[in-house]
């Protein structure tokens, strides 16, 4: 057996775990956990690199006898790539201190590890964002090459379509042109933001002028799906819509993952195979009408597609991260990983 310390930071808090290796090289099994601090984000930046090395310092300290028996550690972060310095140096600061390799990547990366449990696929994380990522998968050998590819993940100005700040800024806006009496259909979602934010004449001072609105929009995908629920068309079809805009990120990030794959001397492997897709993330609970638009767009764009299940979620694939990087399996990839 092959000890394993896995670090998710996301932006609501922070966990690390100790995993378990089995001979056969299986995905790691948790066996014990701890939390940590929530990130910050000022004008210096995000504190993200500061939390890695509390959780690895309190690893060390909760587990004293068998972190010393830990072969890799595995980080997957929020923000790493954006806005915080090159993890590099506190990668060999954490390796020289523990003896032991450190890799790190984007919270995208191991949130596709955890989903389809260490193999090939591609994945379409909806939380208060949305990204897609997708990989070709390990090599004859083993390996994981440069071919990680990502759509999306733009932000709520620009993209992150499907996620719950695009789902809640959608729902909002139909609400207001059934204010302005335009389009009837928000009847029921022009209630229910009334509710949750009072008179539409308050909402752009309650959202412009505030650094949390994309939080904030997501929000109001929570009563979307409530009304949904309930029988309201106008909201089911934006959950239908929401789907779809996920279905496409992923299909869009495999075919990129795939010409990447192949120009890189590997066969094409997904022609006429398979394609393993997952959705993930907290909007994609949403209910059964966003499942049902990801389901069918994913269908109609590739006859290929596989839809499953995921697997595991993103703590899980900071521990497979950190076994591949022990391993010497994982090779670097700018703004993606980090070894």
């Amino acid at each position: 057996m092959t000890l394993v310390l896995g670090i998710d930071i996301g932006g609501t808090g922070s966990r690390a775990a100790l995993g378990e290796v089995d001979d056969a090289g299986s995905a790691p099994r948790i066996i014990d956990q701890l939390t940590g601090t929530r990130i910050e984000i000022g004008s210096s930046g995000s504190t993200v690199l500061d939390v890695v090395r509390e959780l690895v310092r309190s690893a060390a300290e909760t587990w004293p006898d068998r972190f010393s028996e830990v072969s890799g550690i595995g980080i997957g972060a929020t923000g790493i790539a954006s806005l915080a310095e090159d993890p590099s140096a506190v990668l060999a600061e954490i390796s020289a201190e523990h003896g032991v390799p450190a890799v790190a990547a984007i919270d995208a990366v191991t949130a596709h590890l955890g989903a389809l449990g260490g193999t090939g696929g591609a994945i379409t994380v909806l939380g208060t964002g949305a990204i897609a990522i997708a990989h070709p998968g390990p090599d004859e050998s083993g390996n994981w090459t440069s071919a990680w590819s990502r759509a999306d993940g733009w932000g709520h100005l620009f993209g992150d379509r499907g996620g719950g700040a695009w789902l809640g800024r959608q729902g909002l806006e139909l609400a207001l042109r059934t204010h302005d009496g335009t389009d009837e259909r928000g009847r029921a979602l022009l209630e229910a933001a009334s509710r949750r934010f009072g008179t539409p004449a308050s909402w752009p001072g309650q959202f412009y002028t505030r650094n949390d609105r994309a939080g904030l929009l997501a929000e109001f995908a929570i009563d979307i799906a409530e009304t949904a629920r309930s029988g309201d068309v106008a909201s089911a079809d934006l959950l239908r819509e929401a789907g779809r805009e996920a279905a496409r990120s992923a299909v869009a990030a495999a075919r990129r993952s795939s010409r990447a794959d192949s120009a890189a001397g590997r066969l094409d492997r997904t022609a006429g195979q398979q394609i393993r897709v997952a959705l993930t993330g907290g909007v994609a609970a949403a209910g059964s009408h966003l499942v049902e638009g990801f389901r069918i767009e994913t269908g109609h764009l590739d006859p290929n597609v596989t839809i499953v299940e995921s697997a595991g979620g993103p703590l899980a694939g900071a521990l497979t991260l950190g076994h591949l990087g022990a391993g010497g399996k994982l090779g670097a990839q700018d703004r993606a990983i980090w070894t």
